[in-house]
């Protein structure tokens, strides 16, 4: 891990994952984290995806899917939209190495 990165202890649809951070994204990924973690549930409590690994991609596609609909009316800093998906990818990443 490098050293300007610190590991970060979350929790996604009750699963523990450890991600590497620099503390001054601290805040944004807890966020980013609580998001995906709201996006997966949501998915998941709909009942029509099974399997972990399936309703985080489901999650992304929805999270892109608003990104790129809040991206072409305009009411968006895309610089800090793409850091939070980069915050997002970073717990996905980790949330698959930890299955895989």
């Amino acid at each position: 891990m490098n050293a300007d990165f610190k590991g970060l202890d979350v929790s996604i649809m009750g699963r523990a994952y450890r991600v590497a951070c620099p503390p001054e994204q601290e805040p944004a990924l807890r966020d980013a984290v609580a998001y995906l973690d709201r996006k997966m549930r949501e998915i998941r409590d709909q009942g029509k995806v099974i399997g972990v690994e399936r309703i985080a991609v489901m999650a992304a596609l929805n999270i892109a899917n608003d990104l790129l609909a809040t991206k072409q009316s305009g009411a968006i800093d895309i610089g800090d939209f793409r850091r939070r998906i980069e915050t997002m990818q970073a717990a996905i990443d980790g949330a698959l190495d930890v299955q895989g």
